[in-house]
């Protein structure tokens, strides 16, 4: 037969975002994969070094739509290491309730939409449901649903309500109560289970050879490498929370670890909620007249956090001037998104590829960056 080429994105409703894999194919097997970025056309890394430190804030969140949050800690984290800012302690509570929000919001829409390419729709309905139930609670906050510009250099913008919380502690009670749902029809699926058990294997030496990180790392290797565990930012290490792991990393245990991480997360944000100070800052502003005008000190450092897919970090270099010299995204879904395509999604049947990138969890912008 001959060989045939097939697209898969930028406009294909299994694919994450603007990104395309051109698949080479015999018969319905992928021989040959090939990632193509560069839909976006941002360059955001080197939009970053062209605009001044606080004018960034609106820029970054859209390095990963799914998970903006995470943009704004990690490029926070990078100038208050430099510049010596203080952040309240109130404020690395509120940072931590964000931060496990968005993860959720995360997981929700990819345990959800899992189902797309399954031909189970329910699935997808649900979770996007359930989401937009968090995007109200980061409404309320932030004044934004998607992109929220809340963690700020120095803390965040502006303290939670006291009825805010309670919209948490009542979304948190109604998500616990609901994750056993999402397992009767997802995870406990029939169909699911035949696509996903044994498939879309992820070997362990992969994760080394590559830099695989999150849940791809700890389903393949059983180590419970977690940026939050081994190295903790904001309150991290004064809260409980446990890590799953494996030894065999097939497209289900994929799955099923964001299902278990959602409850780890909810039983984080509880405890954020019992052990924040009641009163306190929240922010140690820069004075208005300057923000504009700010010079970061001369240096370099690289910040990270954990995020839904893994390690994610900023690279950034200060020259002491009004703009970053430098700024290198660390994504976390870069390994197996560019490398890991072209290496190992050979070998997959057609049906399965959109599958295959969803549990590797790919977001594309964190590669055409």
């Amino acid at each position: 037969m001959k060989e045939l080429k097939l697209y898969l994105g930028p406009n294909h409703p299994g694919m994450h975002g603007n990104f395309s894999v051109h698949m080479y194919v015999d018969g319905d097997t992928i021989v040959r994969a090939r990632p193509m970025p560069g839909m976006l056309h941002r360059g955001f890394e080197k939009l970053m070094e062209r605009r001044l430190w606080m004018n960034n804030l609106a820029l970054i969140p859209r390095i990963c739509v799914p998970e903006p949050d995470i943009n704004e800690m990690v490029y926070a984290m990078a100038i208050e290491e430099l510049t010596g800012i203080e952040v309240p302690e109130k404020a690395h509570w509120i940072r931590m309730i964000i931060l496990e929000l968005a993860r959720i919001a995360n997981h929700l829409m990819s345990l959800g939409g899992i189902g797309g390419p399954v031909g189970l729709y329910t699935g997808p309905n649900w979770g996007l449901a359930d989401r937009d139930l968090i995007l109200d609670i980061f409404e309320e906050i932030t004044g934004a649903r998607i992109y929220h510009m809340y963690i700020v250099p120095g803390g965040v913008r502006k303290d939670l309500r006291e009825e805010t919380i309670e919209k948490i502690k009542s979304f948190l009670d109604y998500l616990e109560n609901r994750l056993p749902e999402y397992e009767d029809l997802i995870l406990k699926n029939s169909l699911f289970q035949r696509r996903t058990k044994d498939k879309l294997l992820l070997p362990a030496e992969v994760v080394w050879e590559l830099g695989v990180t999150g849940i791809g790392m700890r389903s393949a290797v059983g180590e419970a490498y977690d940026i939050r565990k081994v190295d903790p930012y904001a309150r991290y290490d004064q809260v409980e929370f446990y890590v799953p792991t494996a030894n065999y990393s097939d497209g289900y245990t994929r799955v099923y670890f964001k299902y278990l991480e959602t409850y780890q997360s909810i039983k984080i944000i509880r405890q954020v909620l019992e052990k924040m100070p009641q009163k306190g800052k929240v922010w140690n502003k820069i004075s208005n007249g300057s923000a504009l005008r700010w010079r970061v000190p001369k240096g370099q450092v690289y910040t990270h956090v954990e995020c839904a897919r893994g390690e994610y970090g900023y690279y950034m270099v200060s020259e002491g001037e009004d703009k970053p010299y430098r700024v290198a995204v660390r994504g976390a879904s870069y390994p197996q998104g560019l490398l890991g395509v072209e290496k190992y999604l050979p070998g997959t049947r057609i049906e399965d590829a959109a599958l295959w990138m969803d549990t590797m969890g790919v977001c594309p912008p964190e590669i055409d960056r």
